[in-house]
């Protein structure tokens, strides 16, 4: 819990006012019972109106002061309580963004955004809760029950029978309703992720005609969450009756012993109704500390959670070095050997990788679909770490590199074309936030993606709509790779990023990219053999295994494998059957 609430650190003076606040405003409460007592037993007794009107206005002072403490404890919580979940929630941000794909992929996104947004919420407002209750309650308890004694000794006894058997009652449900807590936000986290799921998915879904078996399935969770939901509430709802059922017998037998005091002439009137109003104090207290409880164990149950990510630690090791230099070798890239389990799986996913790549070169990888095509190029900007061997850049192993220096030198366009919510400058600037007009417009010529921004109103202001749902596949993947292109990185690998595109586009893409210069190392990742066929070398995979590497010549001659891919795609080119390959 330490590395949550360390965050309070900057709000002390707030966490110290708010309670000292409350505690004022509680003591002014505890002093109208013995004012009212003071009007009945002087005031009324006598028939003083000089003396109700001025004990009245002690009450109403009281109150006026008793409302300006209040009003100023809950600024200073509510200051407090906000600016601890912004910092929390920053905090919690920037550890998942240092966490690798590893991590990501081990917790869930679904898990992480209700950590970040419901759990958080639920932190925030248990704290506020607690610098406004967790002393004010149990200072009015312990406080009314001093008051009752220095009334009547004999009839305050009844306040310490009674005040112990409430405390069972409210923490014994507390540790019951607990780990029920955790639960709940469990099942929650299952229900935002199919509703993640569903969303993203809706066009599949509803082109399988699927909407049926999916909201079945989702009311299957829905009911679970229900379920757990109601249970867990009737032990919290347990806690008000049985509270209202002990003060009240309370109550009875303080009306009962006051009575038979007030007829033997050992207390006055006054004195029974202060204490009936100390012990309904209690009573709208215990009320307060079983909500404050309920809440704390939902917060409890949260930051639990919250923390639970905290300790992740990113699997990798940052390097020192902030420079990636020139090429000091004859390699710009190179596998030695590199092996790749994910965690969690039980085979190896990439085995045995071994080749080179020089400064300038292309490298083509192709092979069909889960031979480990992007699991290769993955590991080159350390999206994860290489379980055996060693991969270099520039000579050196990629791991003495600093994270963020290594991947400033390494444009990537994933698989799936990813834009964000703002205008097309916005999203290449991503790229290079330095880049000028001319650096954006000579991108947007090499990526092919000119031709329709400039039909779009307001070119580069164009307002992209979240996820990019206002363009079509290829115009995304076009606005992807001129982001990668802004940043003139010294490696360019595209992953699968012209799927979308046509043959003829993508030719004119590969040849402007292969006109930017002989510098940059440029990976391209396809199942077209058309997108690869012109690369220095070609990499065949499959099953996680190097079949094959060389020239397209060379594997159109000698690999089974490259030739089963390219006749099937070009199969006015095969020998004929019994000609010599």
């Amino acid at each position: 819990m330490k590395s949550i609430f360390k965050y309070m650190k900057d709000y002390k003076k707030e966490s110290i006012l708010a309670p000292l606040f409350k505690m004022l405003e509680a003591s002014f409460e505890l002093m109208v019972p013995l004012v009212m007592a003071a009007i009945i037993d002087s005031g009324i007794e006598n028939g003083d109106t000089a003396y109700i009107l001025k004990m009245g206005a002690v009450l109403v002072l009281l109150a006026a002061v008793g409302l300006i403490s209040s009003v100023t404890a809950q600024y200073f919580s509510a200051k407090a309580a906000v600016g601890f979940a912004t910092q929390l929630r920053n905090a919690l941000f920037s550890h998942i963004q240092g966490l690798s794909y590893t991590e990501l992929d081990t917790i869930g996104t679904s898990t992480l955004i209700t950590r970040m947004t419901s759990d958080v919420n639920q932190i925030q407002n248990g704290v506020n809760l607690t610098l406004r209750l967790l002393l004010r309650s149990p200072f009015i308890v312990f406080g009314a029950m001093i008051m009752a004694f220095t009334v009547d000794v004999k009839a305050a006894l009844i306040f310490v029978v009674t005040i112990p058997l409430l405390a069972i009652v409210v923490f014994g449900i507390m540790i019951l309703s607990m780990p029920l807590y955790k639960k709940v936000q469990t099942a929650l986290d299952k229900i935002l992720g199919r509703t993640r799921e569903n969303l993203a998915g809706a066009r599949v879904i509803r082109a399988f005609c699927n909407e049926g078996a999916e909201t079945e399935a989702f009311e299957k969770e829905n009911e679970l969450l229900l379920n757990t939901q109601v249970f867990v509430g009737k032990i919290s709802a347990a806690m008000n009756p049985v509270t209202y059922i002990i003060v009240n017998v309370a109550l009875v037998v303080l009306l009962w012993t006051g009575a038979v005091r007030v007829d033997n002439g050992i207390i006055t009137q006054g004195a029974v109704v202060a204490l009936v109003n100390y012990m309904s104090q209690i009573l709208v207290e215990l009320v307060k500390l079983a909500n404050l409880i309920i809440q704390l164990t939902k917060a409890f149950a949260c930051a639990k959670r919250v923390d639970a990510v905290f300790d992740v630690e990113p699997s990798m090791e940052n390097g020192k070095s902030k420079e990636i230099g020139n090429v000091d070798s004859e390699s710009s890239i190179a596998f030695e050997h590199v092996c790749l389990t994910y965690s969690g799986a039980g085979d190896e996913s990439l085995t045995d990788i071994h080749f080179s790549v020089k400064k300038g070169e292309t490298l083509g990888i192709i092979g069909g679909t889960g031979s480990g095509k992007t699991s290769v190029v993955n590991l080159i900007p350390r999206f994860y770490d290489a379980t055996k061997g060693t991969i270099f850049i520039n000579g050196r192993d990629i791991k003495e590199y600093d994270i963020e220096t290594l991947r400033s030198s390494v444009g990537v366009v994933p698989q799936k074309a990813v834009l964000f919510k703002g205008t097309i400058r916005e999203n290449l600037l991503w790229g290079n936030e330095n880049a000028t007009n001319e650096d954006l417009e000579n991108a947007l010529c090499i990526s092919q993606a000119k031709e329709f921004v400039d039909t779009k109103e307001g070119r580069l202001d164009f307002m992209i709509a979240q996820g990019g749902k206002n363009l079509s596949g290829g115009q995304k993947q076009r606005l992807t790779i001129a982001r990668a292109i802004v940043r003139r990185p010294q490696i360019l690998i595209l992953d699968d990023s012209a799927s979308a595109l046509d043959f003829a586009t993508d030719a004119k893409l590969r040849q402007a990219i292969k006109s930017m210069g002989t510098d940059m190392t440029v990976i391209i990742v396809s199942q077209r053999a058309s997108s690869i066929q012109y690369a220095d070398k070609i990499i065949v995979m499959e099953d996680g295994e190097m079949a094959g590497i060389g020239t397209h010549e060379e594997l159109l001659a000698g690999n089974e494998i490259y030739q089963e891919i390219y006749y099937s795609q070009y199969p006015q080119e095969a020998p004929k059957s019994g000609s010599a390959v």
